[in-house]
């Protein structure tokens, strides 16, 4: 066993050698920057082509809402959950704040989370949810390109424990 640890560590240092240099990473992320802040504004504009092209094109794909029931599986699922949606509400604004974005090794595998403080009209009154967390998994596909393959919402409980 103690023959195989050096050969172990000399094989994990190679593989951390693997990871792109910083300007690669810092203009990966900047692109996935640009991504998320364009679905932001597409659903406050309700542009389902923009929010479409910012998720693969694949039945994979799964958006886990803040309802039990919200796992939506598939862009087809997706869409659909985004047109009831827009069906109830108008008026959306959405502020977003603490983004963290990480990227792996390999650079084509990254993920994020960022709050989202969500404002719209719903039957003529003004509601917003604040502190929304969303986190979610991006993919570089073959043309280069991040798109979503993985999101969750959720909204903060209030837990009164030891008090």
């Amino acid at each position: 066993m103690k023959k195989i640890l050096p050969f172990l560590f000399v094989l994990l240092l190679g593989a951390c050698n693997n990871c792109p240099d910083e300007p690669v990473i810092a203009n990966e992320i900047d692109t996935i920057e640009n991504l998320l802040e364009s679905y932001v504004i597409a659903l406050e504009n309700e542009d389902y082509n923009k929010i479409e092209q910012s998720w693969a094109a694949n039945d994979s794909i799964i958006l886990i809402g803040t309802d039990n029931s919200d796992k939506l599986m598939g862009w087809e699922s997706i869409r659909r959950a985004y047109r009831n949606q827009f069906n109830s509400i108008s008026n959306t604004l959405i502020s977003t704040s603490d983004q963290f974005i990480r990227i792996n090794c390999s650079g084509n595998t990254a993920w994020f989370t960022k709050t989202m403080n969500y404002n719209f009209m719903y039957d003529s009154v003004a509601h917003s949810f604040e502190g929304i967390r969303f986190t979610g998994v991006l993919d570089k596909n073959t043309d280069g390109n991040w798109k979503l393959v993985q999101g969750h919402l959720s909204i903060p409980a209030q837990v009164n424990i030891g008090k």
